[in-house]
């Protein structure tokens, strides 16, 4: 096992579990505010759950008043019948979309988890929901069951294709520098 700037690895992962552990800053629950539509969110978690409310404004407000991000979590609990999604209210796929802006404004805002995003390397990024296997934690996450990971872990996923998106597009400037230099082009060619 390796350790990478804070974050402990096993062979080739990255867990995100409780906020004060090594991949905590993964979090939504992690406290790196975020600006977003001219308010300012405490948690991502905050924001998420803001996002998926926006057609009911009194919900929203409700939900950015909140101190702490399961207050927020547990304020669009409470109103998930407005959602219209039933049983499984947490596991909608056009809230991929929704979590990937927030993961991107956190980076945006926060350029050290930017960086300490990029220095996971190849790492798989887990939400390990071992110890809350739960309504939706095999959907954002996945659980530990007899040494093998179970669950689709949605939220790992996003933050592993914003990594690649991240590297990719460093690359992509380091090619189009290299090209301007070998065939005398512009950068933004």
């Amino acid at each position: 096992m390796q350790k990478l700037k804070g974050i402990i690895l096993g062979p080739e992962e990255v867990t995100i579990t409780k906020v004060k552990d090594p991949g905590g800053w993964l979090s939504n629950m992690s406290p790196h505010p975020i600006q977003h539509d001219g308010k300012i969110f405490r948690t991502a978690e905050a924001l998420f759950q803001w996002l998926r409310f926006s057609n009911h404004p009194g919900v929203q407000s409700t939900i950015l008043e909140q101190k702490s991000p399961m207050g927020a979590k547990m304020k669009a609990r409470k109103n998930r019948n407005l959602l219209g999604r039933g049983e499984k209210w947490d596991e909608a796929l056009d809230d991929i979309p929704r979590m990937k802006e927030c993961l991107i404004l956190k980076l945006e805002q926060h350029p050290d988890l930017k960086q300490r995003l990029i220095e996971t390397g190849d790492a798989i990024i887990i939400e390990d929901c071992t110890t809350h296997d739960r309504e939706s934690a095999r959907f954002w996450g996945s659980v530990k069951v007899d040494g093998t990971w179970v669950g689709e872990n949605k939220l790992g996923k996003l933050w592993m294709e914003i990594r690649d998106e991240i590297v990719a597009s460093k690359n992509d400037g380091y090619l189009q520098l290299c090209r301007a230099i070998l065939y005398g082009s512009s950068v933004s060619e």
